[in-house]
């Protein structure tokens, strides 16, 4: 029995499967892309980013932490 899959049916089903296909990527992309924020409120030592046009999170960089000075015994303060 050979099925003939260009019904109506058949294609109101196929064109139902690519739309949540492409809805499901698009999705996929809007969460994995990030978007770097200033926030002028925190300062220059926080870097924020807002994820999906919804989520701002907010984070210190590496680099600001390893900016406290060190004194070493020998030397004067």
């Amino acid at each position: 029995m050979i099925r003939n899959w260009w019904t109506p049916k058949g294609f109101v089903f196929t064109a139902t499967m690519v739309t949540l296909a492409c809805v499901a990527v698009m999705a996929a992309i809007v969460l994995a892309y990030e978007e770097p924020v200033s926030n002028a409120a925190l300062g220059p030592d926080w870097q924020c980013s807002r994820r999906a046009l919804v989520w701002t999170t907010c984070s210190r960089p590496k680099h600001a932490e390893a900016a406290v000075s060190i004194r070493l015994a020998g030397e004067p303060a």
